[in-house]
């Protein structure tokens, strides 16, 4: 092994690296400061190494140190978002942005980024307005809703409630209704950040109206009613229905906030949200409140929506904090897209990507999987197989736990290459196809694409899998 501070001698300086090739073609692309910060980062690493005892002598060539970070330069100039195809059979995939926008939604905010917008002009009078009175008019008439207020996230929405109903006072909420939402973020945390107190009634398992009643006091600022949208609980299980709650809390004249979560309308079609809570029905039963997203069964971009009454809708409208959490131009114009495409019926309702895939018939699905499958035993060499498979899709995002749909995938197997390296050349390309792996088989369900990502998979893998051919080849040479 070779000694540290000979290898520490050897590291070459920055001047040189900048007039290596594969760094000196960046200069146009990265200012100076850029591309030194990223050579002194190397360097420094390359220092922990030696000093670790863990860096080859041939790594020091100034040569392949300049490819390193010719290397990194281009992934950091690669944009850090970027178009994904979902092949996961998730159709609001979190992790990959939740629900598609609709071509109308897309349209609306290419149209805002493309120059200046009527954001808070009044354009008849040429006078300042709100920029949520658009949006705000749309909710009232697609919800049937007496106000609506929308914000950056559905947290954001309870969080306002929260902070101007109850801050200093008492929530009261069934203790199987304390979820978490997501990446750790819990319902109890957001309520000790709002300064509410919380009130936990009944068991994990069983909640009774006079659970609530019990609990009701001087102090108490709010009622919680919490849709568990992204798990069940089953067996022997009682709860409080809204209705019931909502008796309860014009009695004692405290408001009640129902987060449902996911956002199903009456305008979705019953035979693929079946048990899911309608928002109008909500409103009907009596929540005073309604909060919910935007981008999950609603099928548009990430908000937090409030509909309820007018008098507690307008308080939190006022909070100031209901400025931090405004949306912004593009969210506001994909927003009010996505609600006109509702008020257009069966449809716009066509429009939203979500519940094309929704409705595709199996015998679809299927059809197109053989087409594909045929595309690619023409394209690819004998060693790969192509299997036509049934698969279950699900909605995805905390929506409708337990339910599945019925999909067809696409199944590919090498005998030369694992499952998980394939996936990982596709997530690695242009676009990212991402999938999932059951059974040491890569899967590919076809549900949760879109048509045009149906027009492109076939050559998109043809071109991956045989480079992952060429590459084995090279590797054994």
């Amino acid at each position: 092994m070779s000694d540290p501070r000979s290898l520490l001698q050897r590291i070459p300086k920055v001047d040189r690296l900048l007039d290596e090739p594969p760094v000196a073609s960046l200069r146009e692309r990265l200012t100076h400061e850029a591309l030194v910060g990223l050579i002194r980062a190397l360097l420094a690493e390359l220092r922990e190494q030696a000093h670790a005892g863990t860096l080859a002598a041939e790594a020091l060539a100034p040569g392949a140190i300049a490819e390193r970070i010719a290397a990194r330069a281009e992934a950091w100039l690669q944009p850090p978002l970027r178009r994904v195809i979902n092949g996961t059979g998730i159709l609001i995939h979190t992790n990959l942005g939740r629900a598609p926008l609709s071509p109308s939604s897309q349209q609306a905010v290419a149209q805002v980024l493309s120059g200046y917008s009527n954001l808070e002009m009044d354009l008849a009078s040429g006078q300042r307005a709100s920029r949520l009175a658009r949006v705000r008019a749309l909710l009232q008439r697609v919800c049937g809703a007496e106000d609506a207020l929308a914000v950056n996230n559905n947290a954001a929405a309870v969080y306002l409630v929260l902070r101007v109903l109850a801050d200093g006072r008492e929530v009261v909420v069934a203790r199987g209704e304390l979820v978490e939402i997501g990446g750790s973020f819990r319902l109890p945390d957001i309520m000790r950040a709002s300064g509410a107190q919380l009130r936990e009634v009944g068991t994990t398992n069983r909640t009774r109206i006079g659970d609530y009643a019990d609990a009701i006091g001087p102090r108490t600022g709010l009622i919680l009613k919490v849709h568990p949208s992204n798990f069940v609980i089953e067996g022997f299980t009682e709860s409080v229905s809204l209705g019931e709650l909502a008796r309860l809390a014009r009695e004692r004249e405290v408001p009640l906030l129902e987060d449902i979560g996911s956002g199903a309308l009456a305008q979705h079609p019953r035979a693929y949200l079946r048990e899911e809570p309608r928002v109008q029905a909500s409103l009907r039963a009596g929540a005073d409140l309604v909060s919910f997203s935007g981008d999950k069964l609603l099928g548009g971009p990430q908000a937090g929506i409030l509909l309820g009454r007018a008098a507690l809708i307008d308080a939190v409208r006022r909070d100031p904090l209901a400025r931090v959490l405004r949306l912004d131009k593009l969210h506001l114009a994909a927003l009010e897209a996505t609600l006109l495409d509702y008020l257009r019926g069966d449809g716009g309702l066509q429009e939203i990507p979500l519940y094309r895939m929704m409705r595709r018939s199996v015998a679809e699905l299927r059809g197109v999987a053989e087409g594909i499958a045929g595309e690619l035993r023409d394209g690819l060499d004998a060693d790969w197989r192509i299997d036509i498979v049934d698969t279950r899709a699900a909605a995805g995002g905390g929506s409708l736990p337990g339910e599945t749909l019925a999909s067809v995938g696409l199944e590919i197997r090498h005998p030369r290459h694992s499952p998980d390296a394939l996936a990982r050349r596709l997530r690695l390309g242009e676009p990212a196809l991402v999938g999932r792996i059951e059974r040491e088989r890569l899967l590919l369900d076809l549900r949760s694409m879109t048509e045009e990502d149906w027009t492109l998979l076939g050559g998109l893998l043809i071109a991956h899998l045989s480079a992952a051919d060429r590459g084995a080849q090279a590797q054994g040479d």
